[in-house]
């Protein structure tokens, strides 16, 4: 059956399942690379090769794509979106895949919570339990109580909430900008930080370390395109909650690369966060329908 006779909705939700396993297999790649590169060198090929991409997806639109009209709250968000993939990356080094999603879901419940003083949004009392009870399974993955904290872990919910705060920051911008515009704002910048710092700890790749780099690069882009375009193929409130399968990929990549399978204290709270981020979600298409 060709792409033209499935129903929207089902297209849409292919290119979001899609773009999830791109993007956790880009992960399981990046903390590959790890092990041999620098963290910087990585990081400098995942935002030069996904820049590249984006180059070529819009080609001599490139220059009408870097014009905005917030330029600096384009900055502010590719700072914000640079820092939660820095901190994301270093995390992924030293934690099973597995464990640095699951907290990274973290997300939606720290943007439900930063949209009220942000946005000026109004969040129900619903909403707002299922923050709290998201956070009690952030809690049950962290376990503050069982021993000491991992400080690796605390850096994870760092990104997490530097990417609710991009987040944000891209729903402001939106309202006036492409999303290629956000696509290629956020690629030049990556590139042009990392390339000033990657020339002090650079370390020569083999061929196969340049074919991961570009690799990492190209799934990057790739993962970004398939999502947008299920976002343009279907609703929200249709493909978003699909993004919840990289838990199930990045359990999958991390015990066959490097054999770690998440304990139940990991899994409980990865499901009760999911199921917090998902009610969330249903509130919010709800009180949209209501108006």
């Amino acid at each position: 059956m060709t792409e033209a006779g499935i129903g929207a909705n089902a297209r849409g939700i292919l290119w979001m399942m899609l773009a999830v396993f791109i993007y956790v297999l880009s992960d399981a790649l990046i903390k590959h690379l790890t092990e041999s590169y620098p963290l910087i060198q990585v990081l400098w090929a995942r935002f030069v090769f996904h820049a590249a991409f984006v180059a070529l997806l819009v080609r001599h639109r490139l220059i009408a794509a870097l014009k905005s009209r917030r330029p600096g709250m384009q900055l502010a968000r590719a700072a914000l979106q640079f820092t939660a993939a820095l901190l994301f990356v270093v995390g992924l080094s030293t934690l099973p895949l597995a464990d640095v999603n699951a907290l990274y879901f973290a997300g939606p419940l720290i943007v439900t919570a930063l949209s009220v003083p942000l946005l000026g949004e109004h969040v129900g009392l619903r909403r707002w339990i299922a923050v709290g009870v998201g956070f009690a399974g952030v809690l049950a993955i962290v376990r503050p109580g069982a021993g000491v904290v991992d400080p690796v872990a605390l850096l994870i919910l760092a990104a997490a909430v530097a990417f609710a705060l991009y987040q944000i920051t891209t729903r402001i911008v939106g309202r006036v900008d492409s999303t290629m515009t956000s696509l290629a704002v956020i690629g030049l910048f990556g590139s042009c930080v990392t390339s000033a710092i990657v020339p002090f700890v650079w370390q020569s790749p083999d061929l196969g370390g340049w074919v991961l780099m570009v690799t990492v690069g190209i799934t990057a882009g790739m993962s970004h395109f398939a999502q947008i375009r299920a976002l343009e193929t279907a609703p929200a409130a249709v493909v978003v909650p699909f993004t919840y399968t990289s838990l199930v990929w990045a359990t999958l990549f991390g015990f066959l690369g490097w054999g770690h399978f998440p304990d139940a204290w990991t899994i409980a709270g990865a499901v009760v966060i999911a199921g917090a981020g998902l009610y969330i979600f249903h509130r919010e298409r709800v009180n949209r329908d209501a108006v």
